[in-house]
């Protein structure tokens, strides 16, 4: 009991300040898993050889990581805040670090059994889906925020909201045009579009 009561006491009583940590890890983790998945993206261009413990998908992994400890610390404090939307936001950020979580469990598996993997797989799909709700729930997190610096990284965290939109909307766009579509973006994507 005394353990517990000292952890809500040192921890807990600095809300702001993990509130604070948890949208900055997330929105930095976004943006490293944005980076990674983009310098996936060229090495599929270069023809490098593709499996899952390239340092691209190691550098898509630690910003994945990093929304993990973001979720962590949002839920340590989700109950003792009182804003709606500041609440709304770091659920956002816990689901999205579920679907990541278990996205690259499912990717590791995929590259295991099949080597290579395409650009549209339920666990890139998962992937993709958590990277934007993680985005967006650290961009709710941050316009609440009163800290100056935080609010100095707007702009890194619309453009993060915005291209993990564009990626997701672009893969849907390719799985519902499945053929269509892939004959102009083959070269790019030679693999994603093999396994539509």
């Amino acid at each position: 009991m005394y353990l517990s009561n000292r952890f809500s006491i040192s921890v807990l009583s600095r809300i702001r300040e993990i509130t604070e940590i948890s949208t900055f890890l997330a929105m930095c983790g976004s943006t490293i898993m944005l980076l990674g998945g983009i310098w996936d993206s060229a090495s599929h261009e270069l023809r490098i050889p593709d499996t899952f413990w390239t340092v691209q998908h190691l550098t898509i992994y630690s910003g994945a990581s990093m929304v993990a400890c973001s979720a962590i610390a949002a839920g340590l404090v989700l109950n003792q805040h009182k804003n709606k939307k500041m609440k709304k936001g770091m659920m956002m950020i816990l689901f999205g670090a579920i679907l990541q979580l278990g996205g690259g469990y499912a990717d590791y598996n995929f590259h295991e059994i099949y080597g290579i993997d395409g650009l549209v797989t339920p666990s890139h799909l998962s992937i993709e889906t958590g990277l934007l709700l993680s985005s967006t729930g650290s961009f709710i997190m941050l316009s609440k925020s009163q800290n100056q610096v935080l609010l100095k990284m707007a702009p890194v965290s619309i453009v993060s909201v915005l291209l993990s939109l564009s990626w997701i909307g672009f893969n849907l766009v390719l799985l519902g045009g499945a053929v269509v579509l892939c004959v102009p973006v083959f070269q790019l994507f030679y693999s994603g579009c093999a396994l539509m």
